[in-house]
């Protein structure tokens, strides 16, 4: 541990479980770097991600938005692209941006797709896959509502999902944030992930939650607090 986080670690109880709007408070203190830090909510769940049944993945629109604006790539074919740049998209093709992007044309952050341009798309798979960059229904970047999946992106739409060792990561915010809407931000995400909770889970569902900014450190919060 550097001197600087043993010296953020004094301003807190590093063991206490925080309510929601206390740690928010507590972690942007915390965010001392020279750079806006990203807030990112850290949860632990009671689940086995190798059980397909108990897979816990969703988006959930943030409140206050994500304090920056995702470029957005939209595949799509005539009307739904005039629907994606009225709504704001930042590039937008349909074979002929497939084959951009085949020859590593990258630009961007989220792609959005038609159903009926994934099948061409899934040829991508080894280049869009490992960057976690190919549409999925799941994570509502595969619809024909193209129009609203952009402005939802756009104004700070997120996805949460469980990885191999049980654990949701998701940005909730900057450390610029009032706490309040820092605190806002995750609600909305935990009230989600209570929400997806698995029928098939047993246990306790939320095992930790914890609060952190880019550089700083882990500011835990209560897991049975009220949302």
């Amino acid at each position: 541990m550097g001197k600087r986080t043993q010296a953020l670690t004094k301003e807190f109880d590093a063991l206490k479980l925080h309510t929601l709007a206390a740690g928010a408070a507590v972690v942007k203190k915390c965010a001392t770097a020279k750079f806006d830090e990203t807030i990112e909510l850290h949860v632990h769940l009671g689940v086995d991600p190798k059980q397909s049944d108990q897979q816990v993945r969703g988006t959930v629109n943030l409140p206050h938005g994500i304090g920056k604006t995702k470029k957005v790539a939209v595949v799509a074919k005539g009307d739904k692209q005039r629907d994606a740049q009225a709504a704001g998209a930042d590039i937008v093709g349909a074979e002929d941006l497939i084959d951009q992007i085949s020859k590593g044309m990258l630009d961007f952050e989220v792609l959005v797709s038609t159903p009926d341009m994934m099948k061409d798309l899934a040829k991508l798979g080894k280049v869009l896959g490992p960057k976690g960059l190919m549409p999925n229904p799941k994570s509502g970047t595969v619809t024909m509502d193209i129009g609203k999946a952009v402005k939802e992106l756009k104004a700070g739409r997120v996805e949460y999902k469980v990885d191999e060792f049980g654990n949701i990561h998701c940005p909730v915010g900057k450390a610029s944030f009032e706490a309040a809407k820092i605190a806002g931000n995750a609600k909305a995400v935990l009230e989600a992930i209570i929400k997806a909770r698995p029928s098939s889970a047993k246990g306790i569902y939320m095992q930790s939650v914890t609060l952190s900014s880019t550089m700083g450190p882990g500011i835990k919060l209560d897991p049975n607090e009220k949302h």
